[in-house]
């Protein structure tokens, strides 16, 4: 396949970990990734990056959603396990998640069947973090640090010899002419790309301080949590349904440092570093599928893998080995069947 040519759309956490594992699915292929925005423009950029995922089937089932689990899981495990993992930003990282009034809150059994230690909290536990906490689950995870590991997949993406071009993609038309296959990675931008009605922005605010005793992260009820990172301490959080608002947003920094300082009070003496915003792009199920769109006179082969919402960090690794199986497909399959 030594003149494929394969255009990734998106340079976010989902699309950078799908370019490299497609050039190397495809050696002989020339592969492109093109995006608008970079590193710390894109979305993934705001994340905390906690291996956490949330409620629900991201798939629309849950021998998928699974499987996309188990596979980013261990993915982001086998990179952990590198010498130099705080260059890539992929760590082991353990906490705690307290309620005071819902004991299905601390549980989640996706977790509970995959990390190497989920367990109850004990009472002495929970007492040392304010809040009247009756319920608490102690756990090892993994983080995922999205300035470092874009650092990292940059330098891969230069030295696997793929093409970057910063430009942005408004139409399929605009490149469907000049590769034999798209990969859709463009997160929020498929609302527009696509014309998908189903993906709506879930906007995200945080406060980054500079606390360096925070050595463990604590999740609380109302999407509060503090998650200490390589050099900072990240407070969170809120999400706001179909708000398009980039800019930061005082009155939710108020809000999210009172509830974070009520539950780790030494977090008075942080310092302020900066603030971050960033919209999930929310879509139900995460849409990872093949499509043959006509374009004008030609039929384009496009596989989609975009709206992960707030589970992008979590689950990109399975997506985009799912999203690679998909290529392949696309390009054994017979004319005729198309």
């Amino acid at each position: 396949m030594s003149d494929l040519k394969i255009a990734v759309l998106g340079a976010g956490i989902v699309g950078s970990t799908t370019v490299i594992e497609l050039k190397k699915e495809f050696r002989n292929a020339s592969v492109h990734i093109i995006s608008e925005k970079f590193q710390n423009e894109t979305t993934s950029y705001v994340a905390a990056g906690i291996f956490s995922p949330e409620g629900g089937n991201l798939a629309g089932n849950e021998e998928r959603t699974r499987k996309w689990l188990v596979d980013s899981y261990n993915y982001w495990n086998n990179i952990r396990r590198t010498q130099n993992f705080e260059m890539t930003g992929v760590r082991e990282l353990s906490g705690y998640i307290f309620s005071r009034d819902h004991p299905h809150i601390v549980k989640n059994e996706w977790l509970e069947k995959l990390l190497p230690l989920y367990r109850a909290a004990e009472e002495d536990e929970m007492a040392m973090y304010p809040g009247g906490w009756k319920y608490g689950s102690y756990f090892t995870t993994l983080q995922t640090v999205p300035g470092n590991y874009l650092k990292w997949t940059a330098n891969i993406i230069e030295d696997l010899g793929i093409k970057v071009e910063k430009r942005k993609v408004s139409s399929f038309a605009e490149v469907c002419d000049d590769f034999d296959i798209l990969v859709n990675c463009t997160g929020m931008g498929a609302k527009f790309l696509c014309k998908d009605k189903a993906v709506f922005p879930l906007r995200g605010q945080l406060s980054i301080v500079r606390a360096p005793w925070i050595k463990e992260f604590v999740f609380g009820e109302w999407d509060t949590y503090v998650i200490p990172s390589f050099e900072n301490v990240i407070l969170g959080g809120c999400r706001q349904y179909e708000s398009y608002d980039t800019a930061v947003n005082r009155y939710d920094a108020l809000s999210m440092e009172e509830r974070c300082k009520n539950m780790i009070p030494s977090l008075n003496k942080g310092q302020l570093v900066e603030y971050r915003v960033g919209l999930r792009p929310y879509r139900v199920p995460t849409r990872v599928e093949k499509e043959y769109r006509l374009v004008g006179s030609k039929l384009v082969k496009i596989v989609h893998n975009y709206g992960h919402g707030g589970q992008g960090i979590t689950f990109s690794p399975g997506t985009s080995l799912n999203a690679v199986q998909l290529v392949r497909d696309m390009l054994t399959e017979k004319q005729s069947k198309l």
